[in-house]
């Protein structure tokens, strides 16, 4: 059912209520249903890894607040222990980032052999040895020329390439900034011409950042539209649905959107993320009120593709009233294990219109 015969629907009779079981009984969404399931074991938490980094980029949150002066530990066998210890608290999956986890790829050695599911947040210019067999998430910040504006490195993006080209663990990682977003079409060309694959981020400024990376209804409404062109347009090469465009291009951040789950804006210790996750400090220490996937992001403009990982995916319920809904919740999970979990394959999207988020409505002009 697509949502257009939804919304008829809906102004002429009262909208049928559904139950969860009818919907995942539904062919295409059962299948995908049947798929996305055997991965909820999956429970994250994140480790900087080192306080280091080889570039020096406008709108890095990492430096700010203190967790950057915290002492590195650099003791193998101390982050053995940490992953003995995660392991016994339930953690199954580990994100691995910092400033630069590539500069220290004996710690991500040792996490790996203790927790062989994960991700590595890198920007690609240092390669990790593949015996680290994690998901390689590659940040892009633009073309070329921007890439040294504002990441103060030459020739980044065939380096990049350089380094991960036929790499199956690589993901291209675009991050929409409100200057940057025509760039796509010149970065999606170079990635899709060798065989890369591409998702999208958004600039999520951090805490007191006021300067012109910072998105606004214009900008939102423009990378919406630049999304749907790319998805279009490489679809082979591409990680991204329409309910990640809507999610991620609303003029509300995700958490007015969605509520987030993480321990820093989740008073709960009861259930899920306020229970389980943690941030570790490259000391391996943690802070419960600082904890979240982008610690010292502005939560109210949060819109980070790593916090929609968790955030939209820790709202099945909200999602299973209708076909349409779920549908595109499931496209949005189904993108999130294909970016975040080595060897799973993204199905083919489901909906094929723009759903709008549960009590929103669609963010237009």
């Amino acid at each position: 059912m697509s949502s257009k015969k939804s919304n008829l629907l809906a102004k002429n009779q009262t909208p049928q209520k559904w139950k969860f079981s009818d919907i995942i009984a539904i062919p295409g969404i059962n299948e995908k249903w049947e798929k996305v399931r055997k991965y909820f074991f999956l429970r994250e938490s994140t480790y900087d890894m080192t306080n280091r980094c080889n570039l020096q980029c406008e709108g890095c949150y990492y430096y700010k607040g203190d967790k950057s002066i915290a002492k590195e530990n650099t003791d193998p066998q101390q982050w053995q222990r940490l992953m003995i210890d995660e392991k016994k608290r339930g953690i199954t999956y580990v994100v691995l980032a910092g400033a630069e986890p590539s500069l220290v790829p004996e710690l991500c050695e040792t996490c790996f052999r203790e927790i062989p599911y994960g991700c590595i947040a890198t920007n690609g210019l240092k390669r990790i040895p593949e015996s680290i067999d994690y998901q390689i998430h590659i940040s892009v910040w633009g073309n070329d020329q921007t890439s040294l504006k504002t990441r103060n490195a030459k020739n980044m993006l065939r380096r990049q390439m350089d380094n991960y080209k036929n790499d199956p663990r690589a993901v291209f990682v675009y991050t929409f900034t409100s200057k940057n977003i025509d760039e796509i079409h010149e970065v999606m060309d170079f990635i899709a011409d060798n065989g890369g694959m591409l998702t999208f981020n958004m600039f999520s400024s951090p805490v007191g950042y006021d300067g012109e990376l910072r998105h606004n209804d214009i900008s939102l409404i423009k990378t919406r539209k630049t999304m749907q062109q790319i998805c279009s347009t490489y679809p082979e090469n591409i990680y991204f649905s329409n309910y990640n465009i809507v999610s991620h291009t609303h003029k509300l951040g995700l958490h007015d959107l969605f509520y987030c789950s993480y321990p820093r804006m989740n008073q709960s210790k009861d259930i899920g993320l306020g229970r389980s996750f943690r941030q570790y400090r490259t000391d391996l220490t943690w802070d419960r009120s600082m904890s979240c996937c982008v610690p010292d992001t502005d939560c109210a403009d949060c819109r980070h593709y790593a916090a929609g990982s968790a955030v939209v995916t820790a709202r099945m319920y909200r999602h299973a009233v209708n076909p349409d809904l779920f549908s595109a919740w499931l496209d949005y999970v189904d993108v999130y294990l294909s970016v975040w979990v080595r060897g799973y394959e993204k199905e083919m999207n489901l909906c094929t219109d723009l759903i709008a988020p549960p009590g929103h409505e669609i963010f237009e002009h």
